[in-house]
C-alpha cells in the first residue's frame, strides 16, 4: 500500500490492495471494502449522465445490508465537469441526489497523474474494442467480493440496468 500512496505504479492483484482519500480529506484503506460488492464509478456534477447519481444512490440503498457499495470518484478530465472542489462536489451530490455512499476525493483516471486504482481497473477490464483508457464521466467497474474486477461498463449503461449483474455478484462467495 505504501508504493500506491507513493505515486509508484507497482502491480497489485486486488482492489483492495489500494488506498485513496476521501471527500473530507481523511485517507481509507479500500481493504476495508474486502468481502462485498463494489460499484466504482468515476463521476461529475456537470455531465449529461449527472442524473445516474440518483441510480447510483439507490443500487446502494437497495443493497448495502448484502454487502454491496458505491464507491465515487469525482473526476475532472472530460470537458471540465467536474469543476468544484470536493466541499462543493458533497454539497451538491447531497441536495441533487441525496447521495450517501462512499465518496471520494477528485482524481485522474487518465494520464500520468492517474490515481493508481484507476490505472490498475483499465488495466484489469479493457473498454471497448480493447481500450484501457477512461473515454468520459460514469464509467463503472464491478468488483467481486474478493477485490478482482468483474465487468466493466460504458457511461451509457445506467445504474438500473447493472442491478441484475451486481445480484448475481452479491450471491457469489467470497474467495
Amino acid at each position: 500500500m505504501l508504493a500506491c500512496l507513493a505515486g509508484k505504479s507497482l502491480p497489485m492483484t486486488t482492489l483492495h490492495a489500494f488506498s485513496a482519500v476521501d471527500i473530507d480529506g481523511h485517507p481509507r484503506a479500500l481493504s476495508e471494502f474486502a468481502g462485498q460488492v463494489l460499484l466504482v464509478v468515476n463521476v461529475a456534477s456537470r455531465c449529461g449522465f449527472t442524473p445516474q447519481y440518483a441510480g447510483l444512490e439507490r443500487l446502494w440503498q437497495e443493497r448495502r445490508e448484502r454487502g454491496f457499495a458505491v464507491l465515487g470518484f469525482p473526476c475532472d478530465q472530460f470537458g471540465h465537469q467536474e469543476p468544484g472542489d470536493e466541499a462543493q462536489i458533497r454539497e451538491f451530490c447531497a441536495l441533487n441526489y441525496g447521495v450517501t455512499f462512499p465518496m471520494f476525493a477528485k482524481v485522474e483516471v487518465n494520464g500520468p497523474g492517474a490515481h493508481p486504482l484507476w490505472r490498475w481497473l483499465q488495466r484489469e477490464k479493457r473498454g471497448l474494442f480493447g481500450t484501457g483508457a477512461i473515454k468520459w464521466n460514469f464509467t463503472k467497474f464491478l468488483v467481486g467480493r474478493d477485490g478482482r474486477v468483474l465487468a466493466r461498463y460504458a457511461p451509457r449503461e445506467r445504474p438500473e440496468a447493472l442491478a441484475g449483474a451486481v445480484d448475481r455478484a452479491l450471491a457469489r462467495p467470497a474467495g
